[in-house]
């Protein structure tokens, strides 16, 4: 009996060390929250999930334990949202969905940030942007608490694009577009013509000539899925991949005031790293395509103002969904100068 107690005993200890994975084991916490995330189990933003899950943990004192569940394990971000908002899932680390606010495709629009290091300010906690998406949050019962920035978004193409840099040059190029009016609008500003595919068709496309290129990739999303067929990548940094860290309403109001200081910092410090990483993550992927024979161009922050320019002059058709007010308010804090 005392050696089947003993192992009771110890299969207990290893199970909380290894679910709330911290260096040091921790009595019983008071409260686990359940951290819904969409991407595979190997993908980057899982593993900062587990990072993050083990960080509130050690400087919660135990007191929080997180459980993380990718890969959709809870439901699609729609759902997660929607639970979120009910206070049965806790945190999530996902794309913000709209249907309960247009406004909220707001973090999706393109043309306003076009490096990694203004990537840092504009992402950044006590950033316009960041206040804004989480005034629409918590209207709906959800807390922001911060970015996972995956990577700048590019073209891709199996034909060279006339004039890249000139959005006044018909590019003679037929790319496919996500069917969001920010990426559609935006394509086309910048010389594209466009043409809506679903995601899963878009190998296919490319391969058959059905269309000539892809807008709307991160570089590491390009490479793995398009790498194959396609045979230029215009690293135009149009627009990001992000998504967003967010927590229920309902469990935030569960935590005590210092353990919300705690996850704040962790989730800031959380954003800025991802940023560093996705710089890191691109340069890797184009310099893969090299080695695979696609011609990469990349240009200076300088050099794609008038790429820039050209998404912005897109955002008043946007005012339908988004509303002038807020339009307004984004051209004056974020559009390019």
């Amino acid at each position: 009996m005392f050696f089947k107690l003993r192992s009771i005993v110890c299969v207990t200890l290893a199970s909380m060390f290894l679910t709330f994975g911290a260096s040091t084991v921790f009595a019983e916490p008071e409260l686990v929250l359940k951290f819904a995330g969409q991407n595979a189990t190997d993908h980057p933003a899982t593993d900062m999930m587990h990072k993050i899950a083990e960080q509130i943990t050690e400087r919660t004192d135990g007191r929080i334990g997180v459980r993380v569940f990718p890969a959709n394990q809870l439901g699609d971000y729609t759902l997660v949202y929607e639970e979120q908002i009910r206070g049965t899932i806790d945190m999530s680390c996902i794309s913000v969905p709209s249907q309960f606010d247009p406004r909220m495709e707001l973090i999706y629009i393109n043309g306003y940030v076009s490096d990694y290091e203004d990537a840092k300010t504009v992402f950044a906690q006590d950033g316009w942007l960041f206040n804004k998406m989480n005034e629409f949050n918590e209207r709906l019962g959800v807390k922001l608490l911060g970015f996972y920035v995956e990577g700048m978004i590019g073209t891709g193409t199996t034909k060279p694009a006339n004039e890249p840099l000139n959005p006044d040059v018909d590019k003679g190029v037929l790319v496919r577009v996500p069917g969001m009016d920010v990426y559609n609008l935006a394509a086309q500003a910048m010389g594209y013509n466009t043409q809506t595919i679903p995601y899963a068709d878009v190998y296919q496309s490319l391969q058959t000539g059905v269309v000539d290129g892809v807008n709307g990739y991160p570089v590491a999303a390009a490479y793995t899925a398009l790498g194959d067929v396609l045979k230029h990548w215009y690293m135009t940094n149009y627009s990001i991949e992000v998504l967003n860290y967010m927590i229920s309403g309902k469990t935030w109001d569960k935590i005590k005031p210092e353990d919300q200081a705690v996850i704040e910092e962790i989730l800031a410090a959380a954003t800025t790293s991802s940023i560093d990483n996705a710089k890191n993550v691109d340069e890797h992927y184009m310099d893969l395509m090299r080695k695979k024979g696609i011609e990469v161009h990349t240009y200076t922050k300088e050099e794609l103002q008038p790429i820039m320019k050209a998404c912005a002059s897109t955002w008043p058709k946007l005012e339908r969904n988004m509303t002038k007010e807020l339009m307004d308010d984004f051209r004056r804090e974020l559009a390019p100068k």
